[in-house]
């Protein structure tokens, strides 16, 4: 990720109207978009597309339409490296409100580039005790076969965090698994929704697309919102070799 990017992109209060729009309600097409805006056309897809320049914006086609997701996962990655640790309860606490006053749809797309190749991507989804290296602590056992059964526990694996079934299996490329989390009753309640890993090969490098769909509309936040961190976790694991220091991280294992 290239942060004089998202700081560009950032910089600009029309782009941030739009990044603010995509926040209430995701998916939106270019026409949605524009009618939010004093401006033309062309200009706000001129916007869009420096959005998508740095990863801030995704796109998906349904049918003739092409609609825009917002990718927190770079924003993210910029907390991460610029927000001290002095700072970061008050930063940490104002992202809380916001992801309150959000208005929840029913799908979200994270996206983030992980320097990697597509098998030591596929390893660190698939395999357990890497998995629990960014994943919250949680480890997933099951077969990765299509029709398998799959447990999320942590800790000494007393704490169980989700299940589901596994609906593709497509190495190194695709991965499609239900979801029931299970972390606390409001989660639980929520019922099942689906996880789509999409890995995408360039060069030396790996587009990583997380859809989390199936979503119910107003659904708890806390059903996605630690995909960032996640994300964030998973490419320090596989660039550094070290474990990323997340509220996420540490919620399993320190009193």
């Amino acid at each position: 990720m290239d942060d004089d990017l998202v700081f560009k992109a950032l910089a600009d209060p029309t782009r941030r109207s739009l990044l603010d729009a995509l926040f209430e309600r995701d998916g939106q097409s270019l026409t949605d978009l524009e009618r939010r805006l004093p401006m033309s056309r062309f200009g706000v897809a001129k916007h869009l597309r420096q959005l998508e320049e740095a990863g801030l914006v995704l796109t998906r086609r349904r049918g003739r339409e092409k609609l825009h997701f917002l990718n927190v996962v770079p924003i993210r990655l910029v907390h991460d490296r610029w927000v001290s640790r002095y700072t970061e309860p008050w930063a940490a606490a104002l992202s809380d409100i916001k992801h309150e006053l959000e208005e929840r749809t029913m799908e979200k797309v994270f996206e983030i580039w992980i320097r990697t190749t597509p098998e030591r991507l596929w390893e660190a989804i698939t395999k357990p005790e890497l998995r629990a290296r960014y994943n919250f602590g949680a480890s997933i056992d099951t077969e990765w076969k299509a029709g398998s059964r799959f447990e999320m526990r942590a800790g000494d694996g007393s704490v169980k965090l989700g299940e589901g079934e596994v609906l593709e299996v497509d190495p190194p490329r695709r991965l499609v698994q239900t979801m029931v989390a299970m972390w606390s009753d409001d989660v639980k309640a929520e019922g099942t929704s689906r996880v789509t890993w999409e890995i995408e090969p360039v060069r030396d490098s790996c587009r990583l697309t997380v859809t989390h769909d199936q979503l119910r509309e107003g659904a708890n936040a806390e059903l996605y919102g630690g995909w960032p961190m996640i994300l964030s976790g998973l490419k320090t694991l596989l660039e550094t070799g070290e474990n990323l220091t997340t509220y996420g991280s540490i919620m399993y294992v320190e009193n």
